[in-house]
């Protein structure tokens, strides 16, 4: 079998052949972390670095376990060096999926076939540079490259949307759309909480005295969500939150947090329940879809937190984490009203998950395994799983949550593959006939998360 040649992660001769009948569908991206002002430019990227790992924490976190210093990854190195650090590290990637993206990143889509490492690094910083440069290498080139259809953004509901509205206007149809993620509104002990607040009150021309006042302005931010494309909200939860405390308990700890008087675990707990759920009446009123992000538990790793802020990698996951009675609450106020997607970032919880999908019927689904899950390993496990206990025509499908743009192929190809291994496994096995298998597999591809966000 050649690196990444047409067998790549697909072990049976019926996974090939379903392989084939998904290969070029379009791409549905319904959450990924998209630069839009970087689409709206649409200017060519500056070089290599930029595209493939100026904003790739995985790559950031394998670096520096290699023993890369920081200088080469968000230090203040240039382009050039970092791009040759990563290099002269590279072969020790093997086995981690970064190793598989960034080749098939430069395979598919620079037509670079050469294997990354000390020796070739140079080469390809100029080849890559000169493919980068042309007109057709342009971000909106690139994803029409790639076959992306559609693709949702990450937004804060204080955003304006300008530039997506500029990047479907350029092109003459809705390529990307917003999704509303409330969570700098919903972390009550977050810092710089209140100012987020005067922000928001600002946008919405809104003092917010109280916890009504809060919900008014996510209500006029919700609605300019929808009139901009917005199909979907998505929430960060380090755990799972029921939905069900009372307003008038979160006004108590809205005012107490307003004055600049401290908040306790508990009263976070009852504010961003609270708030979870009165937001979600709103996507139930509007059909939106409720991706659900549980378990992340955010830069644990002292000196990158106080060296680089957040968000630049030392996330981990928690198996101890309790979601299911939280959850269970949740789902029953909003059962058959409201459609979710769970995602969860330890192994631990794919079981629960799958389990609770089923129990709760249609409308909830389970996501793409998600982060340190979106592996070959992890996503091989997770649709194995849910094919038995739960159903693959009801999973909500691939999405990237990625910040680079050609993540919206490469990732897409692998779980392409990897779904077409496990499902001609069924057919080999005698368990599912071809035909069944091959309606499926388009189905999970693009006709069933197209159909379920509405896209």
């Amino acid at each position: 079998m050649s690196f990444l040649g047409e067998d790549y992660l697909i072990g049976n001769p019926s996974g090939r052949k379903l392989f084939q009948a998904v290969r070029d569908l379009p791409i549905v991206d319904a959450h990924n972390h998209a630069n839009v002002k970087e689409l709206a430019a649409n200017q060519n990227y500056s070089d290599i670095w930029q595209l493939f790992a100026a904003s790739d924490h995985y790559v950031w976190e394998i670096m520096r376990k290699r023993g890369v210093p920081e200088e080469y990854i968000t230090g203040k190195r240039s382009s050039e060096e970092k791009w040759l650090k990563l290099a002269s590290v590279f072969p020790e990637f093997a086995g981690n999926a970064v190793y598989e993206w960034i080749h098939l990143d430069l395979n598919r889509y620079l037509g670079i076939s050469k294997l990354l490492g000390p020796d070739t690094g140079a080469e390809i910083w100029a080849e890559g540079n000169a493919v980068l440069a042309q007109k057709s290498h342009k971000p909106l080139a690139l994803l029409d490259k790639i076959g992306v259809e559609v693709m949702c953004s990450t937004d804060d509901p204080v955003d304006s949307l300008e530039y997506h509205r500029v990047v479907n206007q350029r092109i003459g149809r809705i390529l990307v759309r917003p999704t509303w993620r409330p969570d700098k509104a919903m972390k009550i002990t977050s810092p710089g909480w209140r100012e987020y607040m005067e922000r928001l009150g600002e946008r919405f021309n809104l003092r917010l005295e109280n916890f009504d006042n809060l919900l008014e302005a996510m209500r006029l931010s919700h609605n300019f969500f929808a009139e901009n494309g917005c199909v979907a909200t998505d929430h960060g939860l380090e755990v799972m939150v029921s939905g069900t405390a009372s307003k008038q308990n979160a006004d108590i700890v809205f005012k107490k947090a307003m004055n600049g008087e401290s908040v306790s675990a508990a009263e976070a707990e009852i504010f961003m329940s609270c708030f979870l759920g009165e937001v979600c009446e709103l996507n139930a009123e509007k059909n939106w879809v409720t991706q659900l992000h549980m378990g992340a538990v955010r830069d644990v790793r002292d000196s990158l937190w106080q060296a680089l802020g957040a968000d630049v990698g030392g996330d981990i996951c928690n198996s101890m984490q309790d979601h299911m009675r939280p959850l269970i609450e949740f789902l029953n106020r909003f059962d058959n009203r409201l459609k979710v997607v769970l995602y969860c970032l330890d192994p631990a919880h794919q079981a629960m998950l799958a389990t609770m999908a089923r129990a709760f019927g249609e409308k909830v689904r389970l996501g793409s395994a998600w982060w340190l899950l979106d592996t070959p390993v992890g996503m091989r496990r997770q649709l194995e799983y849910i094919g038995s206990v739960d159903t693959f025509a009801n999973f909500a499908g691939m999405v990237s949550d990625s910040r680079k743009l050609l993540s919206y192929g490469s990732r897409f190809e692998m779980f392409r593959r990897i779904l077409c291994g496990v499902l001609g496994e069924h057919v080999e096995r005698g368990q599912v006939p071809y035909e069944v298998m091959e309606n499926l597999a388009v189905s999970m591809c693009y006709q069933g998360p197209k159909e379920f966000y509405k896209l």
